[in-house]
């Protein structure tokens, strides 16, 4: 059985990060992302899951100033020991608040660089993220994300993400796998998780082109999730949009798709 999620970085921005996680309580969540948690407190952040009987299913590794506009960290020659540091504090986080798994931005090719280096420096990374992860039962994922919302991203689209996937040759490794990033790409969404799933550990959604809700836009939600709940996937599948208008009333996907089908 799969399980539901809601990420708090994007949905519920109507108020302060520390008051999300009882919205989510509210609108029947039992799991929830966010992006980057670094801004809390461990200790904040455990009360809140305790109080409204969450999990929380995935945060990002710090990503140095890749959301600023910069190019990150993870595959960028020379920032290896930043890296490290990054996985660390993540590793510090998810240990602390029972996190299964921890998703590495690749971020972006520089423009004095070659694609190269910073590819091979990605694959060293992640597998230095795959040692360092395993030894505390936390599952490694790397996300694809589009060109066009973060151009020069290293990783962009399903072949490349199976390349690394390659690359880096570990059994733990999976593919975070965003449908919005995906037909953004001009990827086939439902094919791309169809032919993929075994090596997909994380499933993020989001409609297609303004990234709102799903049946705001042209990514054929329906059949998606239908097909991934009859699948064997057992992951969380994750809504990572910008509410259209307000979050509280952004969630008729939820009682349309997933009324009876998965444990939210």
């Amino acid at each position: 059985m799969s399980h539901l999620a809601v990420n708090l970085s994007m949905i519920f921005t109507e108020v302060p990060l520390i008051e999300r996680f009882a919205l989510a309580h509210a609108h029947g969540f039992q799991h929830v992302e966010i992006q980057f948690p670094y801004e809390l407190e461990i200790f904040d952040i455990q009360a809140q899951l305790n109080q409204y009987n969450l999990s929380l299913c995935l945060i990002n590794a710090p990503a140095g100033d890749l959301m600023q506009g910069g190019n990150g960290l993870a595959g960028v020659p020379g920032l290896e020991t930043t890296f490290h540091q990054a996985l660390e504090l993540a590793i510090s986080y998810a240990t602390a608040l029972n996190v299964p798994r921890i998703n590495i931005l690749a971020g972006k090719q520089p423009l004095d660089a070659d694609l190269l280096p910073c590819l091979n420096t990605l694959a060293s990374n992640l597998k230095l993220a795959c040692h360092m992860l395993t030894e505390h039962h936390i599952e490694p994922v790397f996300e694809m994300i589009n060109g066009t919302d973060m151009p020069r991203f290293l990783i962009q689209n399903i072949a490349q993400g199976q390349e690394m996937l390659e690359a880096v040759n570990h059994p733990a490794l999976k593919m975070q796998y965003d449908c919005y990033h995906m037909a953004m790409m001009g990827e086939d969404v439902l094919a791309g998780l169809q032919e993929n799933i075994h090596q997909i550990g994380h499933i993020q959604f989001a409609d297609c082109p303004s990234r709102h809700e799903p049946d705001t836009g042209n990514i054929p939600y329906k059949q998606i999730f239908d097909w991934l709940l009859q699948s064997d996937y057992q992951g969380i599948i994750a809504a990572e949009y910008r509410p259209k208008e307000h979050s509280d009333q952004s969630f008729a996907w939820k009682q349309k798709y997933f009324s009876n089908d998965v444990n939210t």
